[in-house]
């Protein structure tokens, strides 16, 4: 009986450090593809027509090689939140006046809500792009996600109350992301059914890829994670030449790392 205790305890202490290697060396490959110097406080992403988005001094710019349009509206202070899933029907949130405008591929304002004008009383906290003429709406003052449909100014509750705030989100135009305070990760569809999706790491910055995958940052180092693997801790190192960055955008194996003076681009292929 000893033997067989002492043969499990040298199999355990040699094994084991060898899987723990194995899975803190899985390792990302990050080709870089260009350097572009920015000038820029934010830098938002890329269109599927490779333009980049960016905000400098609250001014809202859209930019392709010697081609520039910029959006500014001092009257509504500072800009929250940017969604560029549709370049044709650009959303900017001033979360200070509850408004959102609209804007076409030039830049130009198409329509501009004002939320506390709204027959039912809505504050918004998180926005984003949905189908339909919708946007999704997190509104604050019932803790429920909604949609709005800014051609009819009609506004539905579809999800119920949050338990829990809300750390991050993200939307699509069929799915609103988020993350609570815990690290829970969730979705709503736009019939409003909620999914549970499993626990995130915890991260510094992170960006959805779809409901069981994502890219995280933890102290300047970039991961991937796939939470439809059985292993929780399967995680890849995405090995970039950056050691500090504001921040990154992904995607269609596109990793975008904006810096304070340069956004570099890498092509990466996930697991």
């Amino acid at each position: 009986m000893r033997k067989m205790v002492r043969n499990f305890l040298f199999l355990f202490f040699i094994l084991c450090p060898l899987a723990l290697a194995f899975s803190q060396n899985k390792k990302i490959n990050a080709t870089t593809i260009s350097r572009i110097a920015i000038d820029a406080d934010e830098f938002l992403g890329y269109d599927s027509f490779g333009y980049s988005y960016q905000i400098k001094n609250n001014v809202f710019s859209k930019m392709k090689g010697n081609e520039s349009w910029e959006y500014k509206n001092i009257s509504l202070g500072r800009i929250a939140k940017v969604d560029l899933q549709n370049p044709l029907k650009i959303v900017l949130f001033y979360e200070d006046f509850n408004t959102v405008i609209l804007l076409d591929n030039q830049l130009n304002k198409i329509t501009e809500i004002n939320f506390s004008q709204n027959n039912i009383p809505i504050v918004v906290t998180f926005i984003g792009m949905s189908a339909q003429n919708q946007l999704w709406i997190y509104n604050a003052l019932n803790q429920q996600i909604g949609l709005f449909d800014y051609l009819k100014n009609e506004y539905k509750t579809v999800s119920t109350p949050l338990t829990e705030p809300i750390k991050y989100y993200q939307t699509d135009f069929n799915t609103f992301y988020w993350i609570d305070k815990k690290n829970n990760w969730f979705s709503c569809d736009i019939f409003g059914k909620t999914t549970a999706l499993g626990k995130t790491a915890d991260f510094d910055k992170i960006e959805i890829i779809n409901n069981h995958q994502y890219i995280f940052s933890k102290a300047n180092l970039l991961y991937f994670t796939d939470n439809s693997h059985t292993n929780p801790d399967d995680v890849s190192e995405i090995e970039v030449l950056e050691k500090t960055f504001n921040k990154f955008y992904y995607k269609d194996q596109i990793l975008s790392i904006f810096t304070a003076k340069e956004i570099l681009n890498y092509k990466i292929v996930t697991p």
